[in-house]
């Protein structure tokens, strides 16, 4: 028997999910969660030999969730599921310890076959995202970069920036030039979407 963990924070997703692998006879959904604060707790009460994991969710993303399941259940084999085909995610998906990866518009049997493979030891990786992210190259941001981008793209101005994250308002605007240079971009906000676009936020 497949031991299954979802984590999805759309409702209606995350019961048809659940419904879909309930069927199988190979397969126990053993824990659904709306958010990615709580899948490692429920990944320790559970024990699943498979997580299938939403990348974007309101507090905790899948990726972060992915990473805190590598350290505290590493057993556990995490394929991400998601609606955006960005390159980036797959990669940050990867280095977090994801084996599997894959589309929201995949056929349910190809679902189906993506769970038993990772749990056979396969990595699963959809094909043409994987090629485009082949295309796309590297992320060419710094962690620090993608940072200072993420808030100021949300409203932050250079002062808010710097005092969230203790930085001096000319390392500051440093950052933003950088990220606004790598991405061939002309102002912070279209670096922004450039790099949103790419999942490498």
């Amino acid at each position: 028997m497949i031991r299954v963990l979802i984590a999805e924070d759309q409702v209606l997703v995350r019961g048809a999910l659940a419904l879909l692998l309930e069927l199988e006879p190979d397969i126990q959904v053993v824990a659904v969660v709306g958010d990615g604060d709580e899948v490692a707790d429920a990944a320790a009460r559970t024990g699943p030999d498979v997580a299938l994991l939403d990348v974007r969710m309101p507090r905790v993303d899948g990726l972060t969730a992915a990473a805190e399941l590598r350290v505290r259940s590493p057993g556990c084999r995490v394929v991400m599921c998601t609606g955006f085909d960005r390159p980036g995610y797959l990669t940050r998906a990867i280095e977090a310890g994801a084996v599997g990866f894959v589309l929201k518009d995949i056929p349910p049997e190809d679902l189906l076959d993506t769970v038993r493979r990772v749990h056979d030891g396969e990595r699963v990786i959809d094909p043409a995202l994987a090629m485009r992210s082949v295309v796309t190259g590297p992320n060419p941001l710094t962690n620090r970069e993608s940072q200072v981008v993420r808030i100021a793209a949300d409203g932050g101005t250079i002062a808010e920036v710097a005092e969230k994250l203790h930085l001096s308002r000319g390392t500051v605007r440093n950052y933003l030039s950088s990220a606004i240079a790598k991405t061939g971009a002309g102002t912070r906000a279209e670096a922004a979407r450039i790099a949103d676009r790419f999942g490498w936020l």
